[in-house]
C-alpha cells in the first residue's frame, strides 16, 4: 500500500504577525476616536481630516520607535545573557553540569542516561552554552534585523490601519455621517483583520473575527468617549 508522505506545517512568522497586530489594532482605534471625538465638535471634515493624518503621522512614528527600541532591548538582553552563560561554564562548571541535569530529568530521560547526556552536551561550550540559553532561560538569538524590520511593520501597519477609519471623512462634507461610516466600515476592518489572523496564526478564524470585532470596538468606543468627554 504506497504511503503518503506527511508534510507538517508550521506557522513561521509569529514574530512579524505580533508586530502587524499591534500595529493595526492601534491604527484602527486611536485614529477613530480621534476623528469620532472631533466630529462632534466641528462641522468641517477637512479638519478632521488634517488632524487625523497629524495623528497618524506622529502614531507610526512613536510605534515604530518603540518596536525598534523593544526589538533591541530583546537582542541586548540575550547576549547580556549569552555571555553571562559562558562566564558560568568556566566558573561553575558542576552548577551548570547540574542544571542540564535538572532539565532532563524534567524532561522524563530516564536516570541511568542522564550522566552520559550531560557529559555529551558539556564536550562542546558553545553547544553547551546554547542549551542553557534555549532550555533554562528560554531565549532564541533575535534576528539581527529585528529592530529595523519590527519598527517600518508597526510603523507601517499603524499608517495602513489609521487610513481606514479616516478615509470617509475624505468624500463626504457631512462630519456625522463620516462618523456613522467610518463607525461601520471600522468595524469591518477589525473583522476581517481578525479572519486573517486566525487563518496565519492557525486558530478558529470566525472565532478571532468576533473576538478581534468586539475587542477592537470596545477599545475605540472607550478611546471615543474619553475623546469627546475631553472636547
Amino acid at each position: 500500500m504506497p504511503q503518503t508522505e506527511h508534510i507538517e506545517k508550521h506557522f513561521e512568522a509569529p514574530v512579524v504577525i505580533r508586530d502587524i497586530v499591534i500595529g493595526l489594532a492601534d491604527g484602527l482605534t486611536v485614529p477613530f476616536a480621534l476623528a469620532a471625538g472631533l466630529s462632534g465638535s466641528v462641522s468641517v471634515t477637512e479638519l478632521v481630516v488634517i488632524a487625523g493624518l497629524a495623528e497618524i503621522a506622529a502614531g507610526s512614528i512613536a510605534m515604530g520607535l518603540g518596536g525598534y527600541l523593544a526589538a533591541r532591548t530583546d537582542r541586548e538582553h540575550y547576549f547580556s545573557e549569552l555571555a553571562r552563560e559562558r562566564r558560568e561554564i568556566v566558573e561553575l562548571p558542576e552548577r551548570e553540569r547540574q542544571e542540564v541535569a535538572d532539565i532532563l530529568r524534567e524532561w522524563g530521560m530516564p536516570e541511568e542516561n542522564v550522566q552520559g547526556a550531560v557529559n555529551a552536551i558539556s564536550q562542546d561550550p558553545e553547544r553547551w552554552v546554547h542549551f542553557m540559553m534555549k532550555f533554562e532561560l528560554g531565549l532564541e538569538e533575535p534576528e539581527p534585523k529585528r529592530a529595523r524590520n519590527s519598527s517600518l511593520t508597526i510603523g507601517l501597519s499603524y499608517i495602513f490601519g489609521g487610513l481606514i477609519p479616516l478615509a470617509p471623512y475624505f468624500f463626504t462634507a457631512n462630519t456625522r455621517l463620516a462618523l456613522v461610516i467610518s463607525a461601520v466600515v471600522t468595524l469591518i476592518a477589525l473583522f476581517v483583520f481578525g479572519f486573517v489572523k486566525g487563518r496565519f496564526t492557525g486558530t478558529n478564524p470566525v472565532k478571532g473575527a468576533f473576538q478581534t470585532m468586539l475587542v477592537g470596538g470596545l477599545a475605540a468606543t472607550v478611546a471615543y468617549l474619553v475623546a469627546a468627554w475631553i472636547g
